[in-house]
């Protein structure tokens, strides 16, 4: 048994020049990482922080937000709007002929005709919204779904883009969406992780951990990453029991409060020993939340968890696990659907053979994520939970000269919504006759951004902290809530 420590340090210690250098360095670095942490109005309580002991409580937002959690379905490569939600009539109308005043040469070459829908459209449920049947199990839920149809980027290269999208920056080292939310609104459990990217089981995105890290936030809220059939690695020491585990983690609990009495001050260590003690707790949460065989077989069978597809039956039981995950309180979750670049047979980079890679492709995207948001709404889940469906730009109303695929646009794409606070339903904003640039209701990705994070109860523009001088917020100095698709 370890010996009682007091907690008064004498104050003749204090004589004591080593001792006093130690202490000074020490309060110094833990001002240094309260300046940090500190949310210098960050939320509604403007003088509120971040105890760097308990990082991940839950904290108030600015305002009550009608959102508590978000599930972002990331499609890598750039997802066709046109052939997929975006219908263009004029664009089957002129197939095949050059495009009148349009560019010679695109992204990657010279432009050739313009070419139609590669999937018919038709229109779905009570709206009547036209929607391809590339997709035939999410159109089904076209009612439940609000489009955003005139969105744009800051870039038209897959890196840079994915950036932008996930961190709104085209450069590198910004925090990602979901460092943003848990830095500021921590999680409902103490269990898992606040904040989960669950890769693609084809590989990660371009970008990688960029599209999930933290940036200039502490590394605390970034994102972790595993799946339904890659687990966390390390999570479990190799060659000891379970009792000794639990020993070893009862003796390093008590030697890290010994230390942390003797250093009161230390925020650093503080926040270190928080890392520890969730990943003691992430052994038992973990392998439970990852463990499908609890599932009704009907559950999976929704999802296609039990297609003969192996890449379709992973991605449905990323979706299951992504379920599972906001269902025990874990605030965000990433969710990617395609991986690096590979000529598009990886991901949605359709240059060459869109229609015959995008079959592939939506055949593992289409019913698993409907699944997962049939199976949030019959579980009520979808009250509280944010659905967002995107990609980093969309594709050309001409074919690329010589190929049957469309190259990079990111002046006019599509992503959609659907879930708490957000009006069913709907579509906003229009791309030109032609599907090639945004021309009504223009909405830059920070105004796509600015959207989510007010449905979580939080003010993008109060949502800041100082780096490098400069005051930073995920939406740069620009950013508006679009308030058209708001419920």
């Amino acid at each position: 048994m370890l010996p009682p420590h007091s907690q008064v340090t004498p104050a003749i210690n204090w004589l004591d020049r080593r001792r006093f250098l130690t202490g000074a360095a020490s309060g110094l670095g833990a001002i240094a990482l309260a300046s940090l942490l500190g949310q210098e109005g960050l939320l509604a309580a403007d003088e509120q922080s971040i105890d760097p002991s308990r990082p991940y409580q839950a904290r108030s937002s600015h305002f009550s937000g009608a959102a508590k959690n978000v599930i972002v379905i990331f499609c890598a490569g750039g997802v066709s709007h046109l052939d997929t939600w975006d219908y263009k009539p004029e664009l089957e109308k002129r197939d095949g002929m050059p495009m009148e005043n349009g560019p010679a040469v695109t992204f990657q070459g010279p432009a050739g005709n313009l070419a139609r829908p590669q999937y018919r459209f038709r229109p779905r449920g009570q709206t009547g919204k036209m929607v391809s049947d590339m997709l035939p199990h999410l159109a089904e839920l076209t009612d439940d779904l609000t489009f955003i149809h005139s969105l744009t980027s800051n870039s038209n290269t897959h890196g840079p883009a994915e950036n932008f999208l996930s961190t709104g920056s085209v450069l590198d080292g910004f925090p990602s969406l979901g460092a943003w939310v848990t830095y500021a609104l921590g999680c409902e459990t103490q269990e898992l992780p606040a904040y989960v990217a669950i890769p693609d089981p084809r590989g990660v995105p371009q970008n990688g951990s960029n599209n999930w890290g933290p940036g200039f936030l502490p590394a605390a809220f970034q994102g972790t990453t595993f799946s339904a059939t890659r687990p966390i690695h390390h999570l479990k020491p190799y060659d000891t029991s379970p009792a000794e585990d639990d020993a070893t983690r009862h003796f390093l609990a008590r030697m890290n409060q010994r230390h942390l009495e003797e250093n009161p001050h230390d925020s650093k260590l503080a926040a270190r020993i928080a890392s520890y003690e969730l990943a003691a707790r992430m052994q038992l949460s973990v392998p439970n939340v990852t463990n499908l065989e609890s599932e009704p077989e009907h559950i999976l069978k929704m999802y296609g968890a039990d297609s003969p597809d192996k890449t379709k039956a992973a991605f449905a039981k990323n979706c299951i696990l992504a379920r599972r995950l906001v269902e025990r309180g874990v605030r965000f979750v990433q969710l990617f659907n395609g991986a690096y670049a590979s000529g598009g047979e990886l991901n949605w980079d359709g240059h060459n053979k869109l229609k015959q890679q995008y079959d592939k492709h939506a055949h593992i995207l289409d019913q698993p994520a409907a699944g997962l948001i049939r199976d949030l709404k019959q579980r009520g889940l979808l009250e509280d939970t944010l659905v967002v469906w995107c990609t980093e730009f969309g594709r050309m109303p001409m074919f690329q000269k010589g190929s049957q695929g469309r190259d990079h646009n990111p002046d006019g794409f599509t992503s959609w919504m659907t879930g708490a606070g957000v009006k069913p339903g709907i579509s906003h904003g229009a791309t030109d006759e032609l599907g090639k640039k945004a021309v009504r209701d223009v909405h830059p990705l920070y105004d796509f951004n600015a959207t989510i994070l007010h449905l979580l109860g939080l003010d993008h523009e109060r949502l800041t902290i100082r780096h490098n001088g400069i005051d930073r917020r995920l939406t740069n100095v620009e950013g508006h809530i679009i308030h058209e698709i708001l419920g």
